[in-house]
């Protein structure tokens, strides 16, 4: 990590003596194993001489065992403090890389993107991937966007619109009265002021011409359940648009508190 040093700095030192041991050994037994092999030589050279005694060389075979048992620990240890080394290096770097996957996630979520690559990175390092199930919906589609989720609902909107009353064909003159007075005292609101089924379905239209599916969506809330049941599919599309959204944020902020807590 930048500005952190990768290893423990008395871990490094401790390493950097068993490697300076380490060698210091091994010149040592190749010099020892060459004054035994003269010493060899001149044995046999000796043994060829009449009357000459053979010298004692079990001393100068246990210090060479000694050096090899040292050098071989030597190396254990150095060994085993490397692979600590590696480890804690591999535990060291898992908040950044969270950091990396998470970001590169919300990246293509927020613009719209494909993202299974992403996501499936991101689940490989999360302590919960449960947490990463809103994003499976849109996951080979990309989130959809306000604009695409305001066209789709205009093309709802005729399905939602309350149906043309159908006139009366009463022969009777009362009959015809009444559906002429009707007529003359009916007033129909163009401003999509009210609570009715029309005034609803009518800011509901106002909205998503203007690309606002929150307000578009709170108002189609407002109907009666059957009443938007030609919409519910497009509810729920936007609340899984949301929920999405939210869990790719949260994924990310988690990764950023993580790595801000394996830096103390």
């Amino acid at each position: 990590r930048a500005g952190r040093p990768v290893a423990d700095p008395a871990m490094a030192a401790r390493i950097d003596a068993l490697e300076k041991s380490a060698t210091s050994l091994r010149s040592d037994v190749a010099n020892l194993r060459a004054q035994s092999d003269k010493t060899a030589s001149a044995l046999n050279d000796a043994k060829s001489a009449p009357g000459t005694a053979a010298p004692d060389l079990s001393a100068l075979n246990d210090r060479i065992a000694q050096l090899e048992r040292a050098s071989k620990s030597e190396r254990a240890e150095l060994a085993q403090q490397g692979a600590k080394i590696a480890d804690a290096k591999a535990k060291d770097d898992k908040p950044l890389r969270f950091v990396v996957a998470a970001a590169l996630l919300d990246v293509a979520v927020r613009h719209g993107d494909p993202y299974q690559s992403q996501l499936s990175a991101a689940r490989s390092l999360a302590a919960k991937p449960d947490m990463l199930k809103p994003l499976d919906t849109f996951a080979s589609s990309g989130i959809p966007t306000p604009v695409a989720l305001s066209r789709e609902l205009l093309n709802i909107v005729p399905k939602l619109s309350p149906p043309a009353e159908t006139q009366t064909s009463g022969t009777g003159i009362v009959e015809r009265l009444q559906a002429g007075a009707s007529k003359l005292v009916r007033i129909e609101r163009t401003d999509g002021v009210g609570n009715d089924r029309g005034a609803i379905v009518t800011r509901v239209t106002a909205a998503a011409l203007r690309n606002d599916f929150v307000e578009a969506r709170r108002e189609l809330k407002t109907l009666p359940e059957a009443d938007r049941a030609p919409a519910q599919a497009w509810l729920d599309k936007a609340d899984a648009r949301d929920a999405a959204l939210a869990a790719s944020r949260k994924f990310a902020d988690d990764a950023m508190a993580d790595l801000a807590k394996s830096a103390q």
